[in-house]
């Protein structure tokens, strides 16, 4: 029993060891949203992990509220998406993502106009591309700056000329990641 627990530890050590040497970092994300059919344009906030694993090849996870407003603002979308994505360096500072996302959304109907409809929480799955650039800033900061495109399709159940709404949206954003 102690040869496996200090093999595991090992194997734990060593893998941590090569996760650092590549790069760890967290840290907070800003971005502007705009989905195809919502009123306007609105500000998304959030937190991203990144990982590189190599210098080629990288993973990040985030989570984030975005809140946008469809049809002369009677309805509210919120959500919390979750994301995972594969981050490909084709050069040093430059990288492409590819990723997918769960996002538990709620939809708050103005009930003034349509009092009939309840508000309901709802879990969509969506799929994102996208392109960025990682800039270091100092020895264990850098700064990200990406595009993605978000393929999301919302059912908004019960609503009146809710058949053709478009969901999808893209997202400007910065992350300023610590190094661990």
């Amino acid at each position: 029993m102690t040869k496996k627990s200090i093999l595991l530890m090992m194997v734990l050590l060593l893998t941590t060891a090569s996760l650092h040497a590549q790069g760890i970092g967290i840290g907070p994300q800003l971005g502007i949203h705009k989905a195809v059919d919502a009123e306007g344009s609105e500000l998304m906030g959030g937190v991203a992990l990144r990982i590189k694993l190599s210098p080629a090849i990288g993973f990040e996870g985030s989570i984030s509220y975005r809140q946008e407003k469809y049809a002369n603002d009677h309805l509210t979308v919120r959500s919390w998406p979750v994301l995972v994505s594969g981050l490909i360096y084709p050069l040093p500072i430059v990288y492409g993502a590819v990723g997918a996302g769960w996002y538990n959304t709620t939809f708050d109907y103005d009930l003034t106009a349509f009092n009939l409809i309840e508000d309901h929480t709802d879990q969509s799955f969506g799929w994102h591309v996208g392109a960025g650039i990682e800039l270091p800033v100092g020895p264990t900061l850098k700064l990200s700056g990406d595009i993605r495109y978000v393929f999301l399709d919302y059912e908004f159940e019960n609503f009146p000329g809710s058949e053709d709404l478009d969901s999808d949206f893209y997202v400007i954003s910065i992350a300023l990641f610590f190094g661990i």
